[in-house]
């Protein structure tokens, strides 16, 4: 059966993190390599607690999850520390499978999920990742913050974090706009400006981020370019939450 790893923290809501990965990939007929980062106390409301993996074990998972029946693809979720995030880099380098970066700062509650100043900044370690990644999906909140520049109200100010972001060395990036207005969720990926849009729903669920960003992978790994893999994730993302069960 075709494989992903996900390397990413979990979660005791079961909102996001690993089970939502393992949920998405599941729903896609993909199965899950797991390398957890981190452990996650948290509700809907609040992040309690967060015990992050020794670097070693987290790249010991990595190499264990390569020496048999290697991924197809990879997609990163919660780094937790700027340590987690150079090894996985380090570990993940040369391995010749399409990797997809959703950069977890925080969590829908608020609550932060990566320590210290130094791994987001543009010269600290979140950007070995950042720059090893095929594409990093931030939303407009974590746009804003890895490029520098305001959150952004309209085009002209996504394609000008999109451009920042590029010019520090991400290959491609998918600027999410669940969190903007209107009546259409719009995607935008560069370089390009395509734009993925569907209705805007009514609907809160956590863990959109994790689900999109999961579903993009196992379209990769399927074979998809990352054009028609964002453009089926969306998809994806779309059906899943206007699911009432969240069984998607």
């Amino acid at each position: 059966m075709t494989s992903i790893l996900v390397i990413a923290g979990t979660d005791s809501s079961g909102g996001a993190g690993m089970t939502r990965d393992i949920a998405t990939a599941r729903a896609l007929r993909l199965a899950v390599k797991p390398a957890v980062t981190a452990v996650t106390v948290q509700t809907d409301a609040a992040v309690a607690a967060i015990h992050a993996m020794p670097p070693d074990l987290v790249t010991a998972q990595i190499d264990a999850a390569f020496a048999d029946r290697p991924p197809r693809a990879v997609k990163i979720g919660m780094l937790g520390t700027p340590e987690i995030a150079r090894a996985v880099a380090g570990s993940l380098a040369g391995r010749g499978v399409p990797i997809v970066m959703d950069p977890v700062l925080r969590a829908s509650s608020g609550g932060g999920l990566l320590s210290g100043n130094e791994g987001r900044s543009r010269s600290g370690s979140i950007w070995d990742m950042l720059t090893l990644a095929d594409i990093v999906t931030p939303n407009l909140a974590e746009a804003a913050e890895l490029s520098g520049l305001p959150v952004a109200a309209s085009f002209p100010g996504i394609a000008a974090q999109a451009d920042a972001l590029l010019a520090l060395g991400c290959r491609a990036v998918l600027i999410k706009g669940g969190h903007s207005t209107g009546d259409m969720a719009q995607d935008h990926l560069f370089p390009g400006g395509e734009v993925f849009a569907a209705p805007r729903l009514l609907v809160a669920k956590r863990g959109t981020g994790c689900t999109l960003s999961t579903a993009i992978a196992c379209y990769l790994a399927q074979g998809n370019d990352l054009s028609d893999a964002c453009r089926n994730a969306k998809a994806h993302v779309q059906a899943w939450m206007a699911d009432a069960d969240g069984q998607v």
